[in-house]
């Protein structure tokens, strides 16, 4: 439940959690650092801490929904597989390397190349909900850069030109990413 429930839950209240999380008095990160002899940090005020508390709360936000995907390709594996791997003696690292890991490689594949048309495109609502004047040097993306100069200074065409860039630079990550795979893996979306 803790690892796939948040995949299911709002950005905003994700947002909410992180912050109630990393709040320097009542934190649960700063309360084990009490425990531990450290002192309490305020991690959202410190924009080196940005891009952790980022990336890291984004692995915890798609680590179910990844889980799910691979443990429902592995269970499409042919048993008797490992049933002779098992009587020839191999081992469980080598059943996973020689029968598991060839056997989900189109799905691995395919989540891959998904991924990279979407490289550009870093989440705007949790970095919006995060950034305060604190951390917004490092937490300024491209999205939240056409959000200021589109909405708030009023300068359309810029920005639409800045979002379109940063769409054709998606488009060639992923058409790049699947002529690779075509040819290296010999699997592809298209």
């Amino acid at each position: 439940m803790v690892s796939y429930a948040p995949h299911f839950i709002s950005t905003v209240v994700i947002c909410g959690m992180l912050s109630i999380f990393t709040n320097a008095d009542t934190g649960v990160f700063n309360t084990l650092r009490n425990l531990v002899g450290l002192e309490s940090v305020d991690f959202l005020a410190k924009g080196e801490w940005f891009k952790s508390i980022y990336v890291w709360s984004g692995v915890w936000q798609g680590m179910g929904w990844s889980a799910i995907i691979y443990i429902s390709a592995l269970a499409g594996v042919d048993y008797e597989m490992h049933e002779a791997a098992i009587v020839d003696g191999a081992t469980k690292i080598q059943r996973m390397r020689y029968i598991d890991l060839p056997s989900i490689k189109p799905t691995i594949i395919m989540l891959l190349i998904l991924k990279f048309g979407s490289l550009m495109s870093v989440g705007f609502e949790k970095v919006y909900l995060l950034q305060n004047s604190l951390n917004r040097s490092y937490s300024e993306i491209i999205s939240t850069y056409v959000y200021k100069v589109g909405l708030i200074n009023s300068d359309y065409g810029y920005s639409t030109a800045v979002g379109l860039f940063n769409t054709i630079i998606n488009v060639i990550l992923l058409v790049g990413a699947n002529t690779l795979s075509k040819k290296i893996a010999e699997e592809s979306l298209f």
